[in-house]
């Protein structure tokens, strides 16, 4: 009548930032992206939160952009940085 039996909306929270593995996902992390031609990218924090800069471009996207609808996951996948290590230190010159 006067709005005192409105149903409250609730709220959805937000859902983890995850890889399209399931690999969860930190600041500094490389990752590949699969949307908006970022290519590789780092996971970066500003003052808006998390987002994503793409190696390249230097172009930004927070991460609530690349959240894929029906898998909730992210539409990134994240790059091992195993190639950047020097595997052993025999190998080394």
């Amino acid at each position: 009548m006067f709005g005192l039996f409105k149903k409250k909306k609730k709220e959805k929270p937000l859902p983890p930032i995850v890889d399209m593995d399931q690999n969860p996902l930190k600041v500094g992390d490389m990752v590949m992206s699969h949307r908006y031609d970022l290519g590789l990218c780092q996971v970066i924090e500003n003052e808006t939160g998390i987002a994503y800069q793409a190696i390249e471009s230097g172009k930004v996207e927070p991460w609530t952009r690349m959240i894929d609808a029906s898998t909730e996951f992210q539409k990134v996948k994240k790059v091992d940085g195993e190639s950047d290590q020097p595997q052993d230190e025999a190998d080394r010159p």
